[in-house]
């Protein structure tokens, strides 16, 4: 009798869109590694022009995944960035996924034929 349980999804199915491009994925793990973060040291450690920075951060602003908080320091104006719980979780699930993907990798024949052209 044949076995009938449900394939497991692959693990690409559970990469989330708005984590997983790669200014975005650079931004929460950014912000993962500590409690706040300027908008200026989050833009040159990613090597990002401010427009560019601006667009992902509303992104990821509106997936509540962080918290943006303006202010001043002194008297210039300054924003500082904040990975929300959600973000944290969102991280989370993104790493686990793509860790399933590699554990696939390693494991996948390393002797396969190659495929016509």
């Amino acid at each position: 009798m044949p076995d009938r349980r449900p394939m497991p999804a692959h693990p690409a199915l559970a990469l989330d869109d708005t984590v997983h491009q790669r200014v975005r994925l650079g931004i929460l793990t950014v912000l993962s590694e500590t409690r706040e973060c300027k908008f200026g040291t989050l833009r040159d450690e990613l090597g990002l022009t401010d427009g560019n920075l601006n667009r992902h951060l509303r992104i990821l602003e509106q997936a509540e995944l962080l918290q943006v908080i303006k202010g001043y320091e002194g008297r210039r104006p300054c924003t500082w960035l904040r990975l929300t719980r959600q973000g944290r979780a969102a991280l989370r699930a993104e790493v686990a996924a793509l860790e399933q993907l590699v554990e696939r990798l390693r494991n996948a024949p390393d002797d396969e034929p190659e495929a016509d052209t």
